[in-house]
Order: C-alpha cells, then structure tokens, then sequence
C-alpha cells in the first residue's frame, strides 16, 4: 500500500485527498496543510516509488505502470481508510490521475481541483517529451528533469516551486523515472478521450496566469464542459499551490463549500 498520512480533526467533516505530480511527494502540499485542516479531513498519499512509497513498492519495479494502476493505488488507500468519497486536489500530472479517477469511480469523488492542469500537450510539450524518449537512456534522469522544469516553470518568480520539485525529484531512482515517463506514450489518447468526455464532478482549474504551456487549452475545456470552472491567479507560474498558497488555499476552499458542501 501507499504511504499515507491523515489528519481527522472530525468525522463529520469531508476529506480532502491531495495527490502530487511525477517527481515530488506530498510534502508539496505543507503550505495548504494548516487551511484545510481547519475545514476538513485531510489525506496525504505518495504515489507509488514517490516519497515514503519509494521502498514501499519494490513489486512493482518489475512492471510497467498505467494510470489506472496509479488511480487504484489511491483508491486501495481510501478504502483502507473506510472512506467512501472525497474531494481530490491534485498538481501537474496529478491532475491526469484524479480525471482518470473520476472515470473509474465517479461515485467516489465529491469534486476536483485541477492546480496547473494538463489536459493537452502543445507542440511545445510534445517537442519535449520526444527529447525524453530519445534521450532518456544515455541522459542522467536529473538533467531532463531540471531541463524539463525550467521549460515549464522558466520565470525568477518561478524558483521556488521549480526548486521544489527538482529536490523532491533526486529522490527518485532512475528506473522509476523512465517507468513513469513511459506514461507520456498513452497520455494524448486519454487527454483527448478527457476533452471530449463530460463529468458530472464538479471541477475547479486553478491555472497561473503564466502558465504558458498549459492555461490556453483548460480555457477550452472550461467553455465547452458545464461542471468545470476556472481561477486564474496573476503573475503566477504552473505551480499555484507553491507559489500563491493564500489565494490558492482560498479559492480552492471557497468552491468546495459553494459547490459540493
């Protein structure tokens, strides 16, 4: 199972499962840790090879993962845990993995908050992820990584979440990486099948006003699905929680009592 750590103030209060991206760990959620647990139950995973999951899960270092593997791991933890919904807040690629959740269990997620989501890859984005592939075998994983995080998060304003997640990063082990990187060749049908395909689960974008890369096709999302809705941040980069934890802590408390208390 994954590593988990829970924080029930009351149970009669709802839970909040936070779930990172590739390459960082829950301890990327410690400035929203304080607001949320004012309000709600709260729920930290590490995804499988991540943080505190990384030695957890050597069964499956000889498997290839898919995101439903990622998805049931979370799903494997709450069950655990006896709780039958939540709200799922998720960051970068964690936001691929609560959508795809939200398709495998509708009935078990309250609602969605999407912080610098990724539901297209660009010309850009997609340039990148072929450097990957054709260099991920012969590059040391760290410097694609970093290479990858200053791409995405290029700005000075940027350096901490970008730091952020390339200490977390050096955690990894190298196998690790290139099997979750392997994921990126089965995301743009599942992104496509996400742009297409309408949720009843109401769903928040939290998008950083310079978040070049991915802000422009979540607009396009948001205009054609009636249950998303988006929040801007100014002069914000790709990761809001890091960056702009007030306004992100507010906003994202705000829907879920407006929408789904």
């Amino acid at each position: 199972m994954l590593y988990y750590k829970k924080y029930e103030t009351n149970p009669e209060n709802d839970w909040v499962v936070f779930v990172h991206g590739a390459g960082g760990s829950s301890s990327i959620w410690f400035q929203q840790l304080k607001a949320f647990k004012s309000v709600f139950n709260v729920l930290l995973v590490d995804l499988r090879g991540h943080g505190k999951s990384k030695d957890a899960l050597q069964l499956y270092y000889e498997q290839e993962y898919t995101f439903d593997d990622i998805c049931n791991d979370i799903l494997e933890v709450i069950d655990h845990l006896e709780i039958s919904k939540a709200h799922f807040i998720g960051v970068s690629l964690g936001t691929i993995i609560i959508r795809n959740l939200s398709e495998l269990a509708p009935n078990r997620v309250k609602s969605a908050i999407l912080c610098g989501a990724i539901t297209r890859l660009n010309v850009r984005s997609r340039f990148l992820v072929f450097l990957g592939n054709t260099f991920k075998k012969v590059v040391p994983y760290m410097w694609l990584y970093r290479f990858f995080a200053w791409i995405i998060m290029p700005r000075k304003r940027h350096a901490k979440a970008r730091n952020l997640f390339i200490r977390e990063a050096k955690k990894l082990y190298q196998k690790e990486f290139l099997r979750w990187f392997k994921l990126t060749h089965t995301v743009n049908p599942l992104l496509r099948y996400f742009k297409e395909t309408q949720i009843s689960t109401p769903t928040l974008y939290v998008m950083g006003s310079e978040d070049y890369m991915f802000l422009p096709p979540v607009q396009q999302i948001v205009e054609q699905h009636q249950q998303s809705f988006l929040e801007v941040i100014d002069n914000c980069g790709h990761v809001c929680n890091v960056e702009k934890p007030r306004i992100f802590n507010k906003v994202s408390i705000d829907f879920i009592q407006k929408h789904v208390r």
